[in-house]
């Protein structure tokens, strides 16, 4: 039996992600997909990323998805339109969906997408790659009832600001620059911790919700904003130790660990940084002097979660959930509002910056 033909994706958003994450991707998986249509508000920028790859350029959702022959729509827009991207690609019939994280803002907007996943059958799958690396994926199919048994998890991410791997990718047309902060201000404290659950830790709290019960007995006992760029915070949810630890500097050796401790076992997954398209994460398990290890294979996540979408529509690989990536979403707006407040009350008692 021959290959089914390659699903036609087309891009709500040419940034950065779009540009040296997605389509180095998706050149890798030519016969399994293939770009048909950049969208972007900025015209320029929507021409030449489409130019790049043959496809077709709008400026509008609407033009976007009125184009036949999108049969999966990428959203890698601003995380604020991405609610609305979604339950509209849902309504215009396409097969899948794949949207950047986060799903949604709000509990509001995530029970609306779930509504209208359930009404129309799209399947939904969030791009936080760490959750389809098979670092990680191999390494839980084999730990038995340690994930049951672990009571610390920690999160460390090290690395240079983005740019310096963007540049890697390739050659960026229009990176976005950001807006200095103002460290002094206990309220800009409290949006750069929650920007940051929302942008970067984002990408283990899945992970990091594989070892839970109910993420609702949540208590956040410490977060403060890192200079240049990060933060730290120190959390309790569902009766187990969580710290949550990232530094964007002059770093000359990246690293993005997560550990989890039981009483008689431990796991390390070390996985590359963002926008690194070499290689998966390294999975070790180590269990009464016993050390088995999981990778590094031939793709990471980004690969992993393409390659599941394109399973799910054509019938091949089980669908996510809806639920699971609400429950997902709904984690992170905890921890992101949690961590928020005790930075601004931490930053008013003059604690929560770290020079």
């Amino acid at each position: 039996m021959s290959p089914p033909p390659a699903l036609r994706v087309g891009f709500l958003g040419a940034g950065p992600v779009t540009q040296a994450i997605h389509l180095p991707t998706l050149a890798r998986l030519g016969g399994l997909l293939e770009v048909a249509h950049v969208s972007d508000v900025d015209a320029g920028v929507a021409e030449s990323v489409a130019a790049r790859v043959g496809a077709r350029h709008s400026t509008s959702m609407e033009d976007l998805l009125r184009d036949e022959e999108v049969e999966v729509v990428a959203i890698c827009s601003p995380h604020r339109f991405h609610a609305e991207q979604v339950v509209a690609a849902c309504r215009a019939g396409v097969r899948g969906v794949l949207c950047e994280k986060p799903l949604a803002m709000t509990d509001d907007e995530a029970t609306r997408i779930a509504a209208v996943s359930a009404e129309t059958g799209v399947p939904i799958l969030v791009g936080a790659m760490h959750t389809f690396d098979p670092g990680w994926t191999d390494l839980v199919a084999s730990w038995g009832d340690f994930g049951d048994e672990v009571h610390t998890i920690h999160s460390s991410i090290v690395l240079p600001p983005n740019a310096r791997f963007e540049d890697f990718a390739t050659e960026v047309i229009h990176r976005p620059t950001a807006a200095a902060a103002d460290l002094r201000d206990p309220d800009v404290a409290g949006r750069l911790v929650h920007d940051a659950v929302m942008g970067l830790t984002i990408h283990d709290l899945p992970l990091i919700r594989t070892f839970m019960d109910d993420v609702t007995d949540l208590t956040v006992h410490s977060a403060r904003v890192l200079e240049p760029s990060g933060y730290e915070m120190v959390l309790t949810v569902g009766g187990r130790s969580v710290r949550l630890h990232a530094f964007m500097g002059d770093s000359w050796r990246p690293q993005w660990v997560l550990q989890a401790w039981s009483t008689d076992a431990a796991a390390r997954v070390e996985f590359t940084p963002s926008y690194v398209h070499a290689g998966s994460a390294t999975g070790t398990l180590t269990r009464g002097g016993v050390r088995t290890t999981h990778g590094p294979a031939g793709y990471n996540g980004y690969e992993g979660e393409w390659r599941r979408l394109a399973g799910i529509v054509h019938g091949t690989a089980d669908p996510i959930p809806v639920q699971t990536v609400i429950d997902d979403l709904r984690f992170a707006n905890l921890v992101a509002d949690a961590a928020s407040a005790v930075a601004r009350r931490s930053h008013r008692a003059g604690q929560a910056v770290v020079r």
